[in-house]
């Protein structure tokens, strides 16, 4: 049976698959078939990770597939459709990734250690990228509730979600942003960014301003 729109949801730096389940929920109660990509965000490189990401879109049975990535999560998908840029016939949601790189990767870098801590996908997380040119249209939804460790590491602009800053989530080439009340971890449980995400991947625009 092939599916209309299916989700493949992709976790960030030092979590696991687990914790976007109540994304998952509220994305499969609005009608789309979900699944969970889990990778090795610290110990695993990102090459293999996008390796491994494309061959799971290229074995989804859908008609459209979106990718949704927390933090880390959205730069894997977007530099999947990077190499691949017909991959995938959907859209992209980006909830508070770095995608002009991160303040705080860089921050935890300088530490004694601290790449260690951050591990294999240093470069990805303290470079990011300079703009989207891709076919798909993506969306960044960022948080600016500044609570978390984070910002206590590196030097973060205001507003920011206590991990990353709103600018941070800003970039050329999107079709749409927009920012919640949320913390960086809270995005993941935010029923605003559930409905934004939502609403992206039916109509490509958010739900006004916030």
């Amino acid at each position: 049976m092939v599916i209309d729109e299916h989700v493949i949801l992709l976790h960030g730096l030092w979590m696991r698959a687990f914790t976007l389940a109540a994304l998952r929920h509220r994305l499969e109660q609005a009608g789309f078939s979900v699944e969970h990509f889990d990778y090795e965000s610290v110990f695993g490189s990102a090459d293999v990770s996008i390796e491994h990401l494309r061959r799971r879109a290229r074995e989804a049975k859908a008609e459209r597939i979106h990718l949704v990535g927390h933090s880390l999560g959205g730069l894997i998908a977007l530099q999947a459709l990077q190499r691949e840029p017909g991959l995938t016939h959907g859209r992209v949601i980006c909830l508070g990734s770095p995608l002009r790189g991160s303040a705080v990767a860089r921050g935890i870098a300088s530490l004694p250690g601290g790449a260690v801590v951050i591990g294999k996908n240093l470069e990805m997380l303290r470079a990011g990228l300079l703009r989207w040119d891709g076919r798909q249209q993506v969306g960044s939804i960022a948080g600016r509730l500044p609570i978390g460790l984070g910002f206590a590491i590196g030097s973060l602009a205001s507003p920011h979600d206590g991990t990353v800053a709103v600018v941070e989530t800003q970039l050329p080439g999107l079709a749409d942003h927009c920012i919640v009340a949320a913390s960086h971890t809270g995005l993941l449980f935010s029923a605003e960014a559930a409905e934004q995400t939502i609403a992206f991947l039916h109509h490509a625009r958010f739900n006004g301003a916030r």
